[in-house]
Parts: structure tokens; sequence; C-alpha cells
């Protein structure tokens, strides 16, 4: 099955009716209980279990097309559905469903000396546009997320993945249909063509109340630049592991290697590792030894490439590169202070790592380095909003306004006050 289909006469007008179709669905979606989101969000898992075939077909083509075009393996790793990453999809909806409701949530309440009550409650943001880039599972995460956040989507995915795409979205929306919610509640931008990105970006026509941009540096600059709506900010992830002086070897080198090539095409995979020169002669050969024997090529420093004649030389572009490849940037630095200087330097502010067993160190650098996640002893590929209990995310925010880090469910809510008298009125 598949929701793709061309668009007829002037695009514009036809944006513009997707845009309107998507308010009426919010309004509708605002009547909706907790328990007939959720049996939508089971029905949606049901469908994708139901069309594993139809899907992977869509995504072959997609893949075909990524292959003829000579991309890299990184993105086409990204773009590649599998089996497993179909069922991960379905078991996400699911645990969307597990999730609780934040729509209607009291965040704060208190009572005035006047009797007055009032209560800071959740409520959804209406309509959400979502621009994205190869990662067809997305659809079904960004999707679902913002349904169940009682918000009505508007998804444009990257031409390369938009027949897994339109499969995906298919199986949503007839979990929609079978909970008895409208369809448009969740609609794909019908079209490959990038006009349709800048009708997004005006508001079409002021139906679009916010829009998430997933994927590389043009796509969010572009974003960011012409947007005449609020932006949840999700930038590159040029993301850093810090070995201390006191770090433990061998957990430096499982950490390092899998923040690294666990999956080099995500945002949260490591790019650049700097080692604390008062260790590096305990870490610095065995960190290059791990990489290498991985399958990553390591550039580094002056210092980096005489420990091991195999480290190729980086260049100062090296160290503001997100490779998404199976290359790494390595570097020699004086302690934790000149680590939080580079990373402040070269960083976008997504995911750092510290590997110390010096706790006062790790509690320094996870206080004054002001990235969305900052981690002690663990890897940066922990940056997922699954892996945070958030059962899925729409992406890593960088910004610094209303959302950081992964944006899941409760990040996809505003909030307003309800205020309750017993026949108040103000002295003049």
């Amino acid at each position: 099955m598949s929701a793709v289909y061309e668009l007829d006469g002037d695009l514009r007008a036809e944006m513009s009716a997707l845009g309107r179709r998507s308010r009426d669905a919010a309004k509708a979606l605002a009547n909706a209980d907790t328990d007939t989101k959720n049996a939508a969000l089971k029905a949606m898992a049901a469908s994708v279990r139901a069309n594993v075939e139809p899907i992977l077909a869509a995504n072959r083509q997609d893949l075909e097309a990524a292959k003829a075009s000579d991309l890299r393996a990184s993105f086409v790793d990204r773009l590649t559905l599998t089996p497993d990453r179909v069922e991960a999809m379905a078991k996400g909806l699911d645990d969307i469903a597990a999730l609780p409701d934040p729509v209607g949530q009291s965040i704060a309440e208190w009572e005035r000396p006047n009797g007055l009550k009032i209560s800071r409650v959740r409520t959804p943001i209406g309509v959400i546009g979502i621009i994205y880039e190869s990662r067809p599972n997305v659809t079904a995460d960004a999707g679902a997320l913002c349904m169940k956040a009682g918000n009505a989507a508007i998804l444009r995915g990257g031409s390369d993945s938009y027949h897994s795409s339109g499969a995906i979205l298919g199986c949503l929306q007839e979990g929609l249909k079978a909970a008895g919610l409208p369809e448009t509640v969740i609609q794909s931008v019908p079209t490959t063509d990038r006009a349709a990105v800048g009708l997004m970006l005006s508001g079409l026509d002021g139906t679009i109340d916010l829009i998430v941009p997933r994927g590389g540096k043009g796509l969010v600059g572009r974003v960011e630049a012409e947007a005449r709506v609020p932006v949840f900010s999700h930038l590159e992830g040029i993301c850093h592991v810090y070995v201390d002086a006191k770090a433990d070897t061998q957990m430096a080198v499982d950490i390092a290697v899998n923040a690294k090539m666990r999956r080099t095409g995500i945002c949260g995979a490591a790019e650049t590792i700097l080692v604390d020169r008062a260790g590096s002669g305990d870490h610095l050969a065995a960190l290059i030894e791990g990489l290498i024997d991985a399958g990553c090529t390591v550039r580094g420093d002056a210092a980096v490439q005489a420990a091991d004649p195999r480290v190729e030389p980086a260049t100062e572009e090296d160290w503001s590169t997100e490779y998404l490849d199976t290359i790494v940037s390595m570097a020699e630095v004086d302690g934790v202070d000149e680590a939080m200087e580079h990373i402040r330097t070269y960083g976008s502010n997504h995911t750092e790592a510290i590997i110390t067993e010096d706790d006062e160190t790790a509690e320094r650098f996870l206080r004054e380095l002001d990235s969305a996640i900052v981690l002690h002893n663990a890897s940066t590929q922990f940056a997922d909003g699954g892996e945070f209990g958030m059962g899925a995310e729409i992406g890593i925010a960088t910004g610094k306004m209303h959302a950081r880090g992964p944006v899941g469910l409760e990040q996809l809510t505003s909030f307003k006050y309800a205020v309750r008298g017993s026949g108040q009125t103000r002295p003049g």
C-alpha cells in the first residue's frame, strides 16, 4: 500500500489546501481521548507489521535510485529498511501508545490570596510541519508522536525516501481510520518539488504552527533563514568524546569505538575524539588501534600521527566536519579545560561525552558544557529519545528555547493557564 500521489494544478493552491485539511484535522483531534489515540497507534503498528513486504518493496525502489546516484555508504545505510528495522518502527508505535498522554496534564497548580485557583496545563501546539532527509523511519516516529501529543502533522521527507515514506504513511493513515480519526491528522507533501518546502516555511497561510527540520546543515540553515513560523532546530551532530587522564583505558576504547562505529550515519555518532595529553601514554595508542581495527580511518593532529603511522593528518576543516562515515578526527588536549574549549569552538551543541574515573572532573564537564546532551562514561550513541525512555523522537533539538535534546511527546506540547474563580473581580 502507498499514500504516494502526484500534484495536479497549482502547487500553491494544493499546499494551501493541505494546510487547511491539517488545521481541520487538528481541531477534530483535540476532542479525541487518550484511548482513541492509543487505539490508532496500535492499529498503525499492526498495519506496519501486516505490510512489511510492501514497505520493503517501496524501499528497494528508493535504494536502487540512491545507488544509481552513487550516494555514500552512510547515506544508503540511513535510507535502508530491513525486516528488523520495520519491526523496530512498529515497536516504536506500540511504545508511544504505552506512554502517558501529555495533553491535559497539569504542570503546576497554585492558589492566589483572593481565592483564584490557577493551573498550567499542557495543550497541543496545533499543526506541525516536519522536514527531514533520508531516514524513512522518521515518517512513523514523527507522525505518531505528533498525533499522540494532539497535533496534526505535515511530513515532508527527502526525495530519496519518497516511496518508502509513502508506504509507511499509508499504514499510519490506515491506523487513524481504524480508530475513527481523520486520515488527514497525518499527511505528507505529495511532491518532491523543493518549492513545496518554501511554502511550508511560509506557514501555509497561517495553518502551520511549528516547523521541525531534521537533516544536515544545508537543510537546517535554509529552514532557519526562511521560516516565518517558530522552528525547533535540529543541527548537525558534531559530537565529541573526551578521554580524561583518569579514564579506564578499556572503557575508553569500548566507548569510543561504539560512539563512532555502531552506526556512523546517525547524528549521535562521535566525530572527534579528544585525549588528555597527561594520560595519552596510557590511552592514545589503544584508542587508535581499537578504532582502526574496527574499520575506522583516523585523522589526527601531530601528536596523534606520531603515535601510529596509520593516522592520516587532520586539517582545520576536520574539526568542524560531521563525517557520518567511518572517519574520525583525533587530537591531544591539555586537560578538561582545553577539551571544553575545543568543543565550544568546533562543536554544534549536540552531544558530548567524558570518559573518566574522576567524578569532580566529570561534574565540571557536565555542568559547564552547554550542549543539549552531555554524558559521563557512556557512548554518544545514547543520544536518542527511545534510549531516554521517551518512546521515540522527532529529532535532537540543539536550540535553547522551549525544547532541547530529544524532542518527544512533552516537547510537542505548549501550555495554557486555566483559572478557576468563585466570582472574583479585580479592584480598580
